[in-house]
């Protein structure tokens, strides 16, 4: 172990820092020198891709952000214009950064809907991101920006941010449900977000639920998204007062904390039967619909106690996303580091 570490101190793989200050009692010897590795320099680009936004950030390999943009537009229905939009915003961040494109590590981005598990990760649901049906948003985008980008679902990226920089750090089994415009799941197994067969797994929001009639974009009836998603909570919420959109206010509300209990009891009716498959430690609740905070997550709790089965519900630990609506950004910062890393 010694000569490994030797051999990786030279090549300047790894450096020594000095360890903890010896307290009383710990006994004589050698002071205590901790190993680190050494990052490269230069950049990782980080891209999410929401149903109406895009954020662009520029960070470093320990995921600290240098620089970050994001624009306002309707990205379902237009791939084209979003891709080259994000095109644009990556060169401002990097001059904003103050780096060249050559100082590019990685990338990685998001995308608000399923990918295949094909080698070109295309968009192949007809009902999510209609416009970008038959694309691969990895060659579109390295096209536009000169560098190869690695490709996930949002949900994914979202447990991955949760899971390196929030609520998932300590859990190994988890469910992240992203709760926006659409209501997806990314499902942690191990630490590694399991995708399925074809790369669809976790799209509970077309979950049929009990009593639900409105038609959804997929052709069904009664699909968990056409009963819950950051509209209709948002609509209701307005129609009370329109000041509880904004979720401290709506925090203080008597009235506005139930609406948003019941909302998490509805996911939450969907999720128990996922916890009692899977038997997960946590449920992390993110997205738009997260950032509403305790009453959504105790209404998540209810539904989980009441359909999980008991020794399930006992167990899985539900709490809101540390990261917020971030964590999609910076789970593709953790994508992009772990892509850098082949290359040093």
């Amino acid at each position: 172990m010694s000569n490994l570490v030797a051999e990786l101190i030279d090549s300047g793989r790894i450096v020594e820092r000095a360890g903890a200050a010896k307290g009383p009692g710990s006994g004589s010897g050698r002071p205590s020198l901790v190993l680190a590795p050494v990052l490269p320099d230069g950049v990782l680009l980080a891209i999410d891709f929401g149903h109406n936004h895009l954020r662009v950030a520029a960070a470093d390999m320990a995921g600290g952000i240098r620089a970050e943009r994001s624009a306002e537009l309707d990205v379902d229905a237009h791939a084209a214009q979003a891709m080259d939009r994000c095109a644009n915003l990556i060169a401002w961040v990097l001059a904003d950064a103050g780096v060249e494109r050559g100082a590019v590590l990685a990338a990685a981005a998001g995308i608000p809907g399923p990918l295949d598990n094909g080698a070109q990760r295309k968009v192949r649901s007809p009902t999510i991101l209609a416009d970008w049906v038959d694309l691969s948003p990895a060659v579109e985008l390295e096209r536009r920006i000169g560098h190869p980008v690695a490709i996930d679902n949002d949900a994914n990226l979202g447990a991955l941010g949760e899971l390196h920089y929030g609520a998932g750090r300590d859990a190994g089994d988890f469910i992240y449900v992203k709760a926006s415009h659409g209501i997806g799941a990314s499902i942690v197994l191990n630490g590694q977000p399991y995708r399925g067969a074809s790369g669809i797994a976790g799209e509970i929001g077309h979950t049929q639920i009990p009593g639900g009639a409105q038609w959804c974009r997929c052709g069904n009836r009664g699909c968990l998204e056409t009963a819950v998603s950051i509209e209709i909570v948002r609509a209701e919420l307005h129609r009370l007062r329109p000041a509880l959109v904004d979720p401290a206010v709506a925090a203080e509300d008597p009235v506005a904390r139930r609406i948003l209990t019941e909302a998490g009891r509805t996911i939450g009716r969907v999720v128990a039967d996922l916890c009692n498959c899977l038997n997960p430690a946590a449920v992390i609740l993110g997205g738009d619909l997260g950032e509403y905070g305790a009453a959504v997550v105790d209404g998540l709790r209810d539904s989980i106690d009441r359909y999980a089965q008991p020794a399930v519900s006992e167990t899985v630990t539900v709490r809101p996303a540390a990261n917020g609506r971030r964590a999609e950004l910076l789970g593709a910062i953790a994508l992009a580091a772990q892509h850098a890393t082949y290359h040093l």
